[in-house]
């Protein structure tokens, strides 16, 4: 028998743009599953940058959905709503969603939750989707990356960076990564990397002409921007493919499209938050075919960085904003 809800429930939201500190607790009314949505009670959350950027006023949520900060969640699957026909009330599940993840409860579209892998925790298992969702689009689905081709990951000690590593080196590719200080290198390394590159003190376009013998590399996942397109654009082989996720050192660039055209480059990129559900819904069918099961064996995991109590959502904040983290930051709800 279903357990009796609430009315209302426990949620972090954005009292106003600015630093950390503007996350509060708050009281909300419990949120209603819609056609073809589940109401997940929140075990964790996996915190972001896109919901730094939320929290700053810069990304602002799409239309219709919560304007509580969070975009995964793991959980208990609490409420159905009508045409809901692959979850039962009771499943444990993780799922992407398109805000308000930072809450007691959340409702997701059936489609956008997957099972939690065999033996996860609900932490583990909140450190799952958005990077999941993002690696799976952008580096095998825009990106084209092929076994045996190289890999370049920049931020590669972050979410992205280590769910990217994982991934396509468990799926027979080479990755070179850079990060910023030795011990994020050696994380990386140890992940796979064949090579990875301080970004302070290397300059990882020689780096990467000098690993592939002066080839480059075949795709490079960025999520710097600035001064990054026109050293990627040099760093990359001929035909290489550039996908472009998030631009942390600036969203304009001067680059030389000669050198574009020569190498028959292709210079793309994506958001995932915006996308339709049928678009997410597609991604997450390839996710639970090509990478649950290697999570259910445990040959990738997620790299787990901090683990703070939702209520400390905004030191959450705090840690990523520093940048030393390597790995997931993840809130506990209960």
């Amino acid at each position: 028998m279903a357990e009796t809800l609430p009315s209302r429930m426990k949620a972090v939201a954005i009292a106003e743009p600015g630093g950390p500190r503007v996350l509060k607790v708050e009281k909300r009314p419990l949120p209603q599953p819609g056609q073809g949505e589940i109401l997940i009670k929140v075990r964790a959350a996996g915190v972001n940058r896109p919901d730094v950027l939320q929290r700053k006023g810069a990304y602002p949520p799409p239309p219709g959905a919560s304007d509580l900060p969070g975009l995964e969640v793991s959980g208990i699957v609490a409420a159905v709503g009508e045409g809901v026909q692959r979850w039962r009330i009771g499943a444990e599940v993780c799922a992407l969603t398109p805000g308000g993840g930072y809450a007691e409860y959340v409702a997701v579209h059936e489609s956008q939750a997957l099972p939690i892998p065999h033996g996860f925790t609900f932490t583990e298992a909140a450190a799952l989707p958005e990077t999941f969702f993002t690696v799976w689009h952008n580096v095998f689905e825009r990106g084209g990356l092929k076994p045996g081709e190289t890999l370049l990951v920049h931020g590669g000690s972050s979410g992205i960076g280590t769910t990217a590593i994982q991934l396509a080196t468990v799926l027979g590719s080479k990755v070179i990564a850079t990060a910023g200080s030795a011990e994020k290198c050696a994380a990386c390394t140890k992940l796979g990397a064949v090579r990875a590159v301080n970004y302070r003190t290397e300059d990882f376009v020689a780096a990467v002409k000098e690993e592939t013998g002066g080839k480059g590399v075949e795709v490079i996942l960025d999520m710097v921007g600035g001064d990054y397109v026109g050293r990627n654009y040099q760093a990359a082989a001929v035909d290489g493919r550039i996908v472009q996720i998030a631009t942390q050192a600036g969203a304009v660039a001067s680059a030389d499209f000669a050198r574009l055209m020569v190498k028959r480059l292709t210079h793309t990129g994506s958001t995932l938050r915006p996308r339709t559900i049928e678009i997410k819904a597609a991604i997450a069918a390839a996710l639970e075919a090509n990478a649950w099961p290697l999570l259910a064996e445990r040959r990738i995991a997620p790299v787990m960085d901090m683990i703070f109590p939702l209520k400390d959502a905004w030191r959450a904040h705090e840690r990523m904003e520093e940048g030393e983290h390597i790995g997931k930051i993840v809130l506990d709800v209960e």
